[in-house]
């Protein structure tokens, strides 16, 4: 057993020493119940509570979370920070509409998003400084850099290897299929990966793969075959332990677990929503994958991870736009009302993303290029604030002019929403402690 912490004045093993207030300060003493003292009142700060020297936290704002993700590179001038008062080669050639926050616009094509603004947070100073589709986009799915070392774990699979599942369901899921390998797992094990579905909800023959039983397969007959492959998993497992065995025992127990639930295969049933709201939510790729996502974290999946269209706009930027905005707008005002409307805005946390901006001058294509230096991302709903613009990029959209949020901030404030310590350390191959946001702090200008 270690021996009490006395200090270099105190000698005599039969001397008991009792520190000062200012020695307890200084050495930390809730060290001896579990916590350090800095960590105390730094949980204190973030709203936790110490039961039996050990950190409690409160109950998260969001209880899920929806990622939809705009992959390309989504212009800010077009669509959430249109440059009013700039000069024209600057302005682009869309128009735009008043919002339901004071001296706020957005793009004209995204009119019924503007009527649901004093439900939503627009974050328009977003920066990191990586140019590349491939090194922007793992940006924006880990909260981390690219390495060449090390594969981060995306924000499902942190959230899936931390929270785990809940009725029956995975607690990560890709629409319509895994976007990116950067959505994957990273140095996280296979058992933490997305499950995708396969087809897309807007597809009029929709189905989830491997969601049904077989034809001619009965219950019986599954039950059957679940016990078989136990036995035999049991005998191989005993011969061989690996991660991909163990990630496959995961998949497989999960799977088990959603074709036997009549509750699980329910919850991707688009077909069951009233007509009436998947008219209002849009027949279409943006609308279906929306809805399904809202029935997803109804029924309790945790992280919904969604894409749609192509952004990558270097060419005739206005009819690129004109052809998704409008679509992905009434999308995504239907979403925002209908999970208010259902009482699960407020535990539902919506962030839109994409992997970087675009060039703040109209080039001579018409289009604009690849420019991370600012962009903006959307949040509403678990905890953040309602009706507010955050941070702000200059007159021509080059910088920040205010309020920067680097990618690190928002995947911090990600984490806190759900309820996960994103300073917390997992472990990468060789045993190597990996901080969840290396450099990040809240946004706490966001929060409610």
């Amino acid at each position: 057993m270690p021996k009490p912490y006395r200090p270099s004045w105190c000698n005599s093993s039969e001397h008991l020493w009792r520190p000062s207030r200012r020695e307890f300060l200084q050495v930390g003493s809730l060290g001896a119940f579990g916590l350090t003292l800095g960590r105390f009142l730094e949980l204190q700060a973030r709203g936790a509570s110490v039961v039996d020297g050990k950190a409690k936290s409160k109950e998260p704002a969001a209880k899920s979370v929806i990622h939809i993700y705009l992959p390309g590179g989504m212009a800010a001038q077009e669509s959430w920070d249109p440059k009013l008062l700039a000069p024209l080669e600057y302005r682009g050639p869309l128009g735009t509409v008043r919002t339901k926050i004071d001296g706020v616009h957005f793009s004209e094509h995204l009119s019924k998003t503007a009527q649901m603004a004093d439900r939503i947070t627009v974050i328009r100073s977003m920066t990191h400084g990586e140019a590349d589709h491939d090194r922007g986009t793992h940006n924006m799915f880990t909260g981390y850099r690219p390495s060449p070392a090390l594969q981060f774990p995306s924000f499902g699979s942190v959230v899936s290897h931390e929270l785990g599942s809940r009725n029956d369901l995975p607690p990560y899921v890709c629409i319509p299929n895994l976007p990116t390998t950067f959505a994957g797992t990273g140095y996280l094990g296979s058992a933490f990966g997305p499950f995708s579905l396969g087809n897309d909800p807007a597809a009029g023959d929709f189905k989830v793969r491997d969601l049904s039983l077989p034809d001619g397969i009965t219950e019986k007959r599954f039950n059957q075959r679940k016990e078989m492959r136990a036995i035999v998993d049991s005998h191989f497992s005993q011969l061989e332990k690996s991660d991909a065995l163990a990630g496959m025992d995961s998949f497989y127990a999960r799977a088990y677990s959603m074709v036997s639930s009549e509750k699980a295969r329910a919850a991707f049933s688009i077909k069951d929503e009233p007509d009436k709201l998947r008219d209002e939510y849009g027949r279409n790729e943006a609308g279906q994958r929306m809805l399904l996502a809202r029935r997803l974290v109804a029924a309790g999946v945790r992280f919904v991870s969604l894409t749609y269209g192509g952004w990558d706009h270097h060419d005739n930027i206005k009819n690129g736009i004109g052809n998704q905005l409008p679509r992905f707008d009434q999308a995504f005002a239907t979403l925002i009302r209908d999970l208010d409307e259902r009482g699960m805005l407020d535990s539902t946390l919506v962030l839109v993303s994409s992997e970087f901006g675009r060039t703040p001058k109209i080039n001579a294509t018409g289009g604009r290029d690849h420019y991370p230096k600012v962009f903006s991302v959307v949040m509403a709903g678990g905890g953040v604030k309602r009706g507010y613009a955050h941070g702000a990029s200059d007159v021509t959209g080059g910088e920040p002019d205010h309020d920067p949020v680097t990618v690190p901030n928002l995947a911090a404030t990600l984490y806190q929403q759900i309820g996960i310590d994103y300073e917390k350390a997992l472990l990468a191959p060789g045993d190597r402690p990996v901080k969840i946001v290396k450099d990040g702090e809240v946004v706490t200008g966001v929060i409610a």
